[in-house]
Formats: structure tokens, C-alpha cells, sequence
């Protein structure tokens, strides 16, 4: 039987009068990989917090298995200023760790003498293989200087350090909120291959279907203030998701009508006369209260169509677009159709955002020109978010756009009217923006674009806040739009259900353009034994000069096998030798001592050699 590793039980938490969830319970056990789903406002990020211990809940227990590793990954990880990306990862206070910071800083500042007091201390303390295993995964995350300050860093980059850092833990249990949030898709995908092997337990909230479909074993919904499992993944959970609300509508409807003849006999039967029974009396109440579920599915609704475009949309002319050394865009030239629906990927800091923000006049290129048809109206979903006050309340801030909005050829709605097709209650319009969720907020971003009926959407990053029921319909919305799309998103489902081709930005001002989605380019990709390249923009003269340096001294083939081997054979060795330890200091009888005294001798021995040898070879990259 697996072990527990996590038992919630009857976990309830509110906001005033704002009810997250009640009476949550479920166990997690090793080996579980655990998404939950939910609707955004419906406290996802809150359960993670109160299990990680970073909030309280009303009432309920939470009970981890004695001694177990939990590492938690938080949705914006918060750093100490001034903190370098090695710090942020070691954040411990071990001998070790104090080491290795000690061992970077001396190396940053030059000193010698600081040099080799450090490289004793990292002796001492065996710290290199630590430090080696750091850099090794930042790198697979593409994080190259460990040495950078984490206020200087992007949040995509600040997601990584975090996530290297979970992971350097080596949790039995990770935690995750919302892991591929800022992540570019090629770290989507490596996050993605690492959790799918790792044999650690997984809880987390994610609203990437792939992701939950690879990864997960089990899902977990939160509905209505209750608690669904289902023990599968997410293709599975759809499945009998479906099955249980039609189960749940035919029985609801069973219960009205068994209701309606109830109800007959409490109106024919006199209400004081004790031979009415009394065991059918409260059945009938029982009845009433099943009755009164609610099966209706509270969604958005994006019923708000595009206004008419023209033929002529936008041709870019010789674009070119640089900051200092890392180029945009180099003489870009391309014509944009009627209706052309477009993904852009790239990595992280290639420029994606620059681009629509040229096409848009919200940054001035270099050079050339941006020719955009006169009927073409733009929305445009911006990765930073609501450019609202957010000392405004939702309705005043969308009064201020327009009193009066007109959609669907002549529909008119008020904005207290139209704020309900997005979820906003009377009540939740009434409410200061600064205390919305993040979905809230991203809803609301949603509403203020579509407000204004454009024909030309562009998404940057939309399914960053957006629960996974609101990204259904925006797909299905999208679907029907009669006008030009361009979207960036690390959403691979997003991708393949929308665009019909891809810019894939390169890197030192070259775009691919791909015929078809996300998935047909990973295909071709696959096909030809490539995987996604680096940004070019990195890699400088500079870069390719310290490349060939770091190829004079770096291990062959070989020498990498007996690295690694060396490795092994140590922790072994050591592992054996601390048994030896413990044994001879027991103080109890020892069987054979004379041969274990002398195993003993010949581990150190061993030891000895190994570890020059592992030395000499951890000096080369």
C-alpha cells in the first residue's frame, strides 16, 4: 500500500462573506501527480498556500507524513533584493551552502586570497558537487549567470531560479502553483519530461491541458464549494466530468418531480393531525433542500462580434528594430491577409511583444514602415495587464471607457449589463480592482478589449489568469471571430486550437514563418532530430570566443563517463563508510572485526584516490 504523504481534512476557508471552499477533503499519497481545476475566485492558489503553510484556513486539519520534504513553488515567488541567482538557489544555512556563496562572491570580487580561503571551506565542506549540480540545472533552464542579481531578471527567468530551486531540494512532495505561468514553451516542455520521469509526489494548479494531460495521474475539482476526484488524467477527467453532470441533472430532475407529488400530499394533509408521518415529512424537507441545487453552469459569455473589416489589413516594409547589440527584427517584410489567424513563439526576451507593440505604433521601429489598413480596429490583450486605477471599482473603471456599448451590429449595453456576460455580479462590480484575483483581473482585461467590438485581436499571453472553463470558450469564441488574429502564448492546446500558422521568432532578427500549429511544427521539428534552438541574439562574438575557450578545457566523451562513474562510486564508498562509522561507534559486540577494520582502511584509501581524480576532472566544464 502506497504511503500517505498528505491527509486535508475538512478544510474550509472564506473571505468575509465570500465562500472559497467547505469541508475539503482528500489525501495524497506517494507517487500521486495531482492537478486540481477550478474556476478562477474559487480559492485554487489559496488551497496550495494554507497546505504550504503560508496561510491559515477557517477550520480543518492538514497532517504530512513525519519528516517528509515538501517543496513549494508560489505563483510570483518573491526574492530578498539584492540576492544572486546562486543564492536564491542554495537559500539554506548549511555549512554547505554558506560555502558556496562564499566560494561565488570571492570569485566575482577577484580576490585571492578570499579565492583560496574559499576553496579550502568548499573542500571541507564537499560543497563542489553541489555547486556543480546547481549550475547544471540552471542551465537545462537557462539560466547561464549564477551571479545576477534577481531584481535584474525577467519573471519568466525569476520563475526558473525558483523552480531550480524547488527542484535542487529534492522534495519528496512538490508543490505548484501555476508552474508554466512566464515560461516560454521549450521550458514548458522540459518541466513537462522532468515531472513525467521525477518519482516525486506532485500537487498542483495549472491551467495547461497538455501539461495536466501529460503529467497528471490524478485530478482533483473544485465545484459549488465541493470536492470531486478522478483517477485519471485530464482527458479522463472531461470524460467523467461529463458523465457525473448528466448523472447529477437526471437525478436533480428525478427529485423535482418526486417534489411536485410530495408537495400534493403536504398541502392535502392537515398539518397538525399527528397521524401525518412523520419520517415522510422529513423526507419531504430532505427533498426540498436536493432540489435546490444549482446545475447551472456559470460561464462567460463572449457572444461579441467583430466590426467589419477590409481587404487591405497591414504590410511591413524593410522593419528593422534593435536594442544595442541584440536585434528584433532585421529588414522584416510581410503582408497580412483578411482573416489570418497567427501564433508567434520564440524564447523568452527574442522580441515577441516588441513586435505587436510596432505593429501597433506603441514602439517606433528603426527603420522601415508599418502600412495598417483604415478599417482595421485593433484590441489588444497586453501581457502587462489592466492599465486601470486600481483604487477604481470595476464599474466606474469600465464607465470611463464608454457609458453606453454597442456590440452585435446595434446591441446595446450598459456597462453594469455588460460586466454580467463576464461573471461580475452586482456586487463584484461594486468591488476596488486592487482586491480581483488574478483571473479577475484577467476577465476584466478580456472585457475592456471586446467592449469595443475590433476586427483585429491581439493576445499577448492570455491564458496566463484565465481558468481553463474561460479559455474553453474564449477558443470557442476565437473560433467564430470574423476578423484577423495574432496571438503569442506558451499554451500548446491554445496554439493548436486557433492559429493556422506561426511566426517562430529566432533569434538576431529571423522569422520563420510555419505553415500550420504548435503541434504540426513540433512534428517537423521531431522529424528532422531538431529541437528549438537557442535565441541567436545570445549567442555574441563575445559568446562564440568564450565558447572556444571553455571547448579547450572541456571533457571528452570518456572523461565524462568516468566523471559520472566517479561520482557513483563515492557516494557509495561514502555511504558504506558511514555505516562503518556508526558501527564501531555503537559501543556493542562486532562480529569480524578485524576484516571490517581493514575494509574500513581500504574505503578511506579509496576514497582518497577517487576523489583526486574526481577533482581533476571537476576543474574542466
Amino acid at each position: 500500500m502506497a504511503t500517505s504523504f498528505l491527509q486535508v481534512e475538512n478544510l474550509t476557508k472564506s473571505y468575509g462573506d465570500r465562500m472559497l471552499f467547505r469541508d475539503v477533503t482528500f489525501g495524497v499519497y506517494e507517487g500521486d501527480k495531482i492537478g486540481i481545476i477550478a474556476k478562477n475566485g474559487t480559492g485554487k492558489s489559496t488551497l496550495l498556500s494554507i497546505i504550504a503553510g503560508k496561510e491559515s484556513a477557517d477550520s480543518g486539519n492538514i497532517t504530512f507524513h513525519n519528516g517528509l520534504r515538501v517543496g513549494y513553488l508560489e505563483q510570483t515567488p518573491a526574492f530578498i533584493p539584492g540576492t544572486t541567482v546562486m543564492d536564491a538557489c542554495l537559500d539554506g544555512d548549511s555549512d554547505m551552502c554558506r560555502a558556496i556563496s562564499k566560494y561565488e562572491s570571492a570569485l566575482a570580487s577577484g580576490d585571492e586570497s578570499a579565492i583560496n580561503e574559499a576553496v579550502h571551506l568548499m573542500d571541507s565542506t564537499s560543497a563542489w558537487e553541489y555547486e556543480d549540480r546547481v549550475k547544471q540545472m540552471l542551465s537545462q533552464l537557462g539560466i547561464h549567470d549564477v551571479t545576477a542579481r534577481m531584481e535584474t531578471l525577467s519573471g519568466g527567468q525569476a520563475k526558473r531560479v525558483a523552480m531550480a530551486r524547488v527542484i535542487l531540494g529534492n522534495p519528496e512532495l512538490i508543490i505548484l502553483d501555476e508552474p508554466t505561468n512566464h515560461l516560454d514553451i521549450d521550458t514548458i516542455e522540459w518541466l513537462e519530461n522532468y515531472l513525467t520521469r521525477s518519482r516525486a509526489t506532485l500537487l498542483m494548479v495549472t491551467h495547461d491541458r497538455y501539461f495536466l494531460d501529460r503529467v497528471t495521474n490524478h485530478i482533483i475539482e473544485l465545484d459549488r464549494e465541493q470536492m470531486y476526484a478522478y483517477d485519471g488524467n485530464y482527458e479522463y477527467y472531461l470524460r467523467r466530468r461529463q458523465e457525473r453532470i448528466e448523472a447529477m441533472s437526471a437525478e436533480l430532475s428525478k427529485v423535482k418531480n418526486t417534489l411536485r407529488k410530495e408537495q400534493e400530499w403536504m398541502r392535502r394533509q392537515p398539518q397538525a393531525r399527528a397521524g401525518k408521518a412523520k419520517y415522510r415529512i422529513d423526507a419531504f424537507y430532505d427533498l426540498k433542500k436536493r432540489s435546490q441545487v444549482n446545475m447551472r453552469e456559470d460561464n462567460v459569455d463572449l457572444n461579441v462580434k467583430s466590426s467589419y473589416i477590409g481587404s487591405k489589413i497591414f504590410e511591413a516594409a524593410g522593419i528593422c528594430k534593435r536594442y544595442g547589440d541584440k536585434v528584433i527584427l532585421n529588414d522584416f517584410n510581410y503582408t497580412f491577409a483578411r482573416y489570418e489567424r497567427l501564433g508567434i513563439i520564440g524564447h523568452n526576451g527574442v522580441g515577441k511583444s516588441t513586435f505587436i507593440k510596432m505593429l501597433q505604433g506603441i514602439v517606433a521601429p528603426d527603420s522601415g514602415e508599418w502600412n495598417v489598413g483604415e478599417t482595421v480596429r485593433f484590441g489588444y490583450y497586453s501581457q502587462e495587464g489592466i492599465a486601470f486605477n486600481e483604487n477604481k471599482r470595476v464599474i466606474d473603471a469600465i464607465t470611463e471607457i464608454a457609458d453606453d456599448i454597442v456590440v452585435n451590429e446595434g446591441v446595446r449595453y450598459s456597462p453594469m449589463q455588460f460586466l454580467t456576460h463576464f461573471l461580475f455580479s452586482p456586487a463584484d462590480q461594486q468591488k476596488y480592482i486592487h482586491t480581483l484575483s488574478g483571473g479577475e483581473k484577467a476577465r476584466l482585461h478580456l472585457a475592456s478589449v471586446l467592449m469595443r467590438s475590433p476586427n483585429f485581436l491581439i493576445l499577448d499571453e492570455p491564458t496566463n489568469d484565465l481558468d481553463i472553463v474561460t479559455l474553453g470558450l474564449l477558443e470557442e469564441y476565437l473560433g467564430q471571430f470574423k476578423g484577423c488574429l495574432i496571438v503569442i502564448s506558451h499554451d500548446r492546446f491554445f496554439l493548436d486550437s486557433i492559429v493556422d500558422h506561426i511566426f517562430v521568432l529566432e533569434g538576431d532578427g529571423e522569422v520563420r514563418d510555419f505553415p500550420g500549429n504548435y503541434s504540426d511544427y513540433r512534428h517537423w521539428l521531431d522529424e528532422r532530430g531538431q529541437a528549438p534552438s537557442e535565441p541567436k541574439e545570445n549567442r555574441t562574438k563575445e559568446d562564440t570566443r568564450q565558447k572556444r575557450e571553455r571547448d579547450a578545457n572541456k571533457m571528452t566523451f570518456k572523461e565524462r563517463r568516468e566523471f559520472e562513474q566517479l561520482t557513483a562510486d563515492i557516494d557509495a564508498l561514502n555511504e558504506e563508510k558511514s555505516k562503518l562509522d556508526a558501527l564501531f561507534n555503537s559501543g556493542g559486540e562486532i562480529d569480524d572485526i578485524m576484516a571490517k577494520s581493514a575494509r574500513y582502511e581500504e574505503i578511506k584509501s579509496v576514497l582518497d584516490e577517487k576523489e583526486m581524480r574526481w577533482l581533476e576532472l571537476s576543474e574542466k566544464s
